[in-house]
């Protein structure tokens, strides 16, 4: 069998890891021989990225993109949050075990079920009727921490569900809230109109577009965007791509959610002999930027968990460091925040700002 591969194919394939391609080959009955060419497919999360390459996750920042006009101010307030973090001992990290999503990938023959939706139908934006048939496996297993979040990855439906709260009871899954995302591999990566309540995250942002893959690292590149959380995020107001917001931070310069990083184009990573794993995620930041997607008790990038991945590989990949530790060596002093298109978002009911109502930072 001759395989005849062109170049995207072979560049493909240089970033699977060894031994995760599979070909299979068969014939029609008796047709002795037979040339037959078909588009070769390399799945996420293993070997492809989720989503369209033309999508904001998988889009290259072109050098010049044009700053905010609040950048110095915006990232100097993030500067502050990473400095307070260490301070108070809840220093920036990499979720890798808990509050960041296992990624699990099934196969068409997969049995379906309902996953129950632990809130009214009238309140549900249609959820409810899109978890009514699930290919989820009984044997799988939500994050650790009080999110208790899930990715589920349908290759052959090119479908994605996420979970959020996920459980199982003696009456089956349920969950608090999720969402679907049909044509996955060639989609925007968002929820579309009429479902921009759907999404786990805070933001509406997928949890599947900006996790940092084990792979990734191991390869030492990571080709998009990258997912962030931070502390109090900015209050009623939001940056698209993003949807929504769950901000409460009265100060003016609080980064939104949506918000999107970048560090400096010229600055020279090779320069600063940055660890393996930081170096991965410093050309990632470089290149494709960091987008703000949640609310967190610190500032973390999310990685796939752990619990997909067996045995676990972070340790290896972190060189045995602590990430909180591997990230005091980010050039966090080099962000840079990129022009927002911000959009007012309406809360409903009023609640204390955190920083008060005046605007007061740090």
């Amino acid at each position: 069998v001759q395989i005849l591969l062109s170049r995207t194919g072979r560049l493909a394939l240089s970033r699977c890891l060894s031994g995760r391609v599979v070909v299979s080959v068969g014939t029609d009955g008796a047709v002795p021989a037979a040339t037959v060419s078909r588009a070769l497919h390399l799945d996420p999360p293993r070997c492809a990225r989720f989503f369209s390459p033309r999508s904001f996750w998988n889009s290259p920042l072109p050098q010049d993109a044009p700053l905010d006009p609040d950048s110095a101010a915006v990232t100097n307030e993030l500067l502050r949050r990473v400095q307070s973090g260490y301070a108070k001992g809840r220093p920036p990290s990499i979720n890798t075990t808990a509050y960041t999503p296992p990624v699990y990938t099934v196969g068409s023959e997969q049995p379906h079920v309902r996953v129950q939706l632990d809130r009214p139908s009238s309140d549900s934006h249609g959820l409810d009727t899109a978890f009514r048939s699930v290919p989820l496996p009984s044997w799988a297993r939500p994050a650790n921490g009080n999110d208790a979040e899930l990715v589920l990855w349908q290759p052959a439906t090119d479908t994605l569900w996420e979970f959020w709260q996920l459980r199982r009871a003696q009456d089956g899954w349920h969950a608090s809230w999720g969402g679907r995302l049909t044509h996955a591999s060639s989609g925007t990566g968002l929820y579309p109109n009429p479902r921009l309540s759907w999404g786990v995250a805070a933001s509406g942002l997928p949890l599947a577009g900006g996790l940092i893959l084990p792979g990734e690292l191991a390869q030492g590149r990571i080709d998009h965007v990258l997912s962030l959380a931070l502390p109090a995020s900015r209050a009623n107001v939001f940056a698209l791509p993003a949807q929504r917001t769950d901000g409460r931070s009265g100060c003016p310069h609080a980064p939104v959610e949506g918000a999107r990083f970048r560090l400096d184009p010229n600055l020279n990573l090779a320069s600063l002999h940055l660890p393996a794993a930081v170096l991965a995620i410093a050309k990632a930041a470089q290149r494709y930027g960091i987008v703000v997607r949640d609310q967190a008790g610190a500032v973390v990038f999310y990685a796939q968990n752990a619990s997909t991945v067996v045995p676990d590989p972070y340790p290896a990949l972190f060189g045995g460091e602590d990430p909180a530790q591997l990230l005091r060596s980010f050039p966090w002093t080099h962000l840079q925040l990129l022009r927002m298109t911000l959009v007012q978002f309406d809360t409903g009911p009023t609640l204390p700002l955190l920083g008060g109502l005046l605007g007061r930072c740090g």
